[in-house]
């Protein structure tokens, strides 16, 4: 089985992906970014970039996956810059793996 990628954000950030292969999807606010990503969980894409700046307005939405093996829902910083939801999530993740935040400073 070949597993796809994808990558939401808005049209600027998304262009570089596009470019190299990648699948993606523009949304420009919360409404359009969780349709985007239901819509590509359920077409089995295993890996779902979204920028960070539509994740915060989809939590809910992503913690949908955070449990689920057949997708991996990755915040990612935009062109406007990271907001640092990428790095708390992945300590999150950590956590719940291993029962501590190993990555704690």
């Amino acid at each position: 089985m070949l597993y796809k990628a994808a990558v939401i954000g808005d049209s600027q950030t998304v262009m570089g992906f596009k470019a190299v292969g990648l699948t993606t999807a523009s949304a420009n606010d919360g409404e359009e970014a969780a349709s985007r990503l239901h819509e590509l969980a359920k077409q089995d894409y295993a890996v779902i970039y979204i920028t960070e700046q539509l994740a915060a307005q989809i939590e809910g939405d992503i913690a949908q996956y955070n449990d689920t093996p057949q997708v991996a829902v990755i915040p990612i910083p935009s062109w406007e810059g990271a907001l640092g939801i990428g790095l708390k999530e992945l300590h999150k993740a950590v956590e719940r793996a291993v029962g501590a935040d190993i990555l704690k400073q």
